[in-house]
């Protein structure tokens, strides 16, 4: 088994605990993970990506090479874009279709969404609107990292397990948000 997973987003979107999940169900696994972070000008909302390469096996370097990548986790649709070198023929990129709408001459969603349409395997979804839904804005990348997790080589409950191990000193009702937000997330892929 073997997952190379890219996660990007801006900052202040979630994409370090889309990380924090996916490392703790790595660990619940028994599984070997490298990751690596680029925060970027994060508080300023700048770029923020990382590389999560997890394995039955050894992993030996932290960074996934051009083409390689399994899956593309994106929490805002320009940056997925900018990330499409490092994913495979046969990978997935799952993308919330909100920008953040973070620079003066952001390019027209419209031509983003083609843009993202264009690559065979993906999946667009409001996941503003679906967290909102799930009872907090604040959840949308919980509900990204729900559509990404059936092309993440772990069984599901292992994400959920690793949502209340991360969100517990948060209390009892951030935790069941954030699990209704990756079981929304997951439902739309499975519709």
């Amino acid at each position: 088994m073997k997952n190379d997973i890219i996660l990007c987003g801006v900052g202040g979107q979630g994409i370090l605990s889309i990380a924090a999940v996916i490392g703790l169900a790595a660990v619940e696994n028994r599984l070997f993970l490298k990751q690596s972070e680029v925060h970027g000008m994060s508080q300023r909302g700048g770029d923020v990506q990382s590389h999560f390469r997890l394995s039955d096996n050894h992993v030996y370097s932290d960074i996934i090479p051009y083409g390689q990548a399994d899956l593309i986790i994106s929490v805002e649709p320009m940056e997925s874009l900018r990330y499409l070198p490092w994913l495979s023929k046969k990978g997935w990129l799952v993308t919330n279709s909100n920008p953040f709408n973070n620079i003066p001459d952001y390019p027209p969603l419209d031509e983003i969404l083609t843009e993202i349409r264009k690559i065979k395997n993906n999946i667009i979804l409001d996941a503003d609107a679906t967290a909102k839904e799930a009872g907090s804005v604040r959840a949308g990348n919980i509900v990204i990292l729900g559509a990404a997790s059936p092309f993440i080589e772990m069984s599901f409950s292992s994400l959920e397990n690793a949502i209340r191990k991360l969100f517990t000193r948060k209390g009892e009702e951030i935790v069941e948000v954030n699990l209704k937000a990756l079981r929304a997330g997951k439902s739309f892929v499975n519709q």
